[in-house]
């Protein structure tokens, strides 16, 4: 069947030309010159696609925008607005626009817009999204927007601690969206050189530095039809920050070296488990870089306000390992229970790797999981044994438990600050051994950069 869209503006001369651009492009047409001809159109028609300008006569794009949301969600509605006008497209990207096109309009742009609007006549199921694993209605309601973010081309800022499954969470984006098709790209911006940052992003052509020896292709082209995913953005240097927003604003690149920019087709979502509103106020992040990227915010709960999904969690990693016939026994679940899962569902993975590497039989005790004891037996493996000959040799060692008191003058002893302690001792001591190598303590120590990360932070290392 033909589809057919519905095109609303007070310019005749604009509106003739978006009708017959979309006519040759095999589309049915249909127009309207002011908000109430347009609504009127929407109750009594069918349409697959509406495109709106900005200023109309009697109003503006924004009412067509919050009409289409209560009463035809499924239509993707395209905003056109005066260039220059930023604030209004996002606000109305905010409220459920597909998309929007700065005037004057590129022809190449409309149409590839089009296509891609035409694309969301299908609203993603509850189901497409099962690979975010859970029942908690925090679980649920990340679910429920993840399909109504996908359908548009905002960008996305995901924010969630470590561990706690922002790259799932931007791969479900992207993978229920009209660019599912086209590539994923993901980068760890924590990850890249300062140096090499630029080249990174936008590439570079032969000859453009020392070591240049042939084009480099960027993740903005690499990226090109499909979706951009920066993690760890607060890492941006601010230099690197002012050249991401203009390849943002202008949906241009030039490659380090290069002449001539090229246009690049990327939907951007990015992620930190840092507070960027505390870094903007510091003056760590650009406000401007912040307010393009968090056009639509999605919090990813951590593990320890999701508990009831733990169970669900659990199984589907040990199928993921293999292990289906392994169980857990009742001790390993109410130990998992009472965890507060500092590094979230990324530490819960490495908990059961152990502990399937330590079972004996199908069941997984508590002993198994070796929570209590996981830092503490590193110290000791860390830390040079006092001597036979030699056993008042105990300066090494790290100090027994502090006894405490309750305000009932009964004696405690508290662990958690012990292991707290313990492991700040041996992750300095490792840092020190290696020079202050991040890479390579964080490998000596059998971390992820990663988590090595997460550690410094939590235990106030610098």
């Amino acid at each position: 069947m033909t589809q057919t869209v519905l095109i609303i503006d007070d310019e005749p001369d604009l509106l003739e030309l978006l009708g017959m651009t979309m006519s040759r492009m095999g589309l049915e047409v249909d127009t309207a010159n002011c908000v109430r001809t347009a609504i009127a159109k929407l109750r009594d028609h069918h349409f697959d696609l509406c495109l709106t300008d900005m200023r109309l006569p009697d109003g503006d794009g924004i009412d067509i925008i919050k009409y289409g949301q209560h009463n035809c969600p499924s239509l993707p509605i395209a905003m056109i607005t005066a260039h220059g006008d930023i604030e209004t497209a996002i606000d109305a990207l905010k409220l459920g626009a597909f998309d929007f096109l700065n005037k004057p309009v590129e022809m190449s742009r409309l149409k590839k817009l089009v296509q891609s609007a035409l694309k969301t006549t299908a609203i993603p199921s509850e189901a497409s999204s099962h690979q975010l694993i859970g029942d908690a209605d925090n679980i649920k309601s990340l679910r429920s927007t993840i399909i109504k973010v996908a359908r548009n081309q905002a960008p996305v800022f995901i924010h969630g601690e470590s561990g706690s499954g922002k790259e799932l969470v931007a791969r479900l984006v992207h993978q229920l969206g009209v660019r599912k098709d086209g590539p994923f790209i993901p980068i760890n911006c924590g990850a890249i050189s300062s140096e090499l940052m630029e080249s990174e992003f936008f590439g570079h052509k032969k000859g453009a530095f020392t070591g240049a020896s042939s084009d480099k292709v960027g993740l903005f082209a690499a990226a090109n039809g499909g979706t951009l995913f920066l993690d760890e953005i607060a890492d941006l240097p601010l230099a690197m920050q002012v050249k991401l927003l203009r390849a943002i604003q202008e949906k241009k690149v030039r490659p380090v070296g290069s002449n001539t920019e090229i246009d690049v087709d990327v939907r951007l979502l990015s992620a930190t488990h840092k507070d960027l509103t505390t870094l903007v106020a510091n003056g760590d992040f650009r406000a401007d870089l912040f307010f393009r990227l968090n056009v639509i915010e999605l919090k990813v709960p951590p593990l320890r306000h999701r508990k009831q999904d733990i169970p669900a969690l659990v199984q589907h990693v040990l199928n993921k390992m293999g292990q289906q016939h392994l169980t857990l026994a009742n001790s390993a679940s109410a130990t998992l229970q009472n965890y507060e899962f500092p590094g979230n569902i990324r530490e819960l993975e490495n908990i059961l790797e152990r502990a399937v590497a330590m079972c004996d039989g199908i069941t997984i005790t508590a002993s198994d999981l070796q929570l209590e004891q996981s830092a503490f037996r590193a110290i000791q493996e860390q830390t040079p044994q006092p001597s036979p000959d030699n056993k008042s040799e105990t300066t090494s060692q790290p100090h027994s438990p502090t006894t405490q008191y309750d305000a009932n003058g009964e004696a405690f002893i508290d662990l958690e600050a012990y292991l707290a302690d313990v492991e700040r001792k041996l992750i300095t001591q490792t840092l020190e051994d290696c020079r202050w190598n991040r890479t390579q303590a964080a490998k000596k120590l059998g971390l992820s950069f990663r988590s090595l990360r997460y550690r410094l932070e939590k235990l106030g290392i610098e």
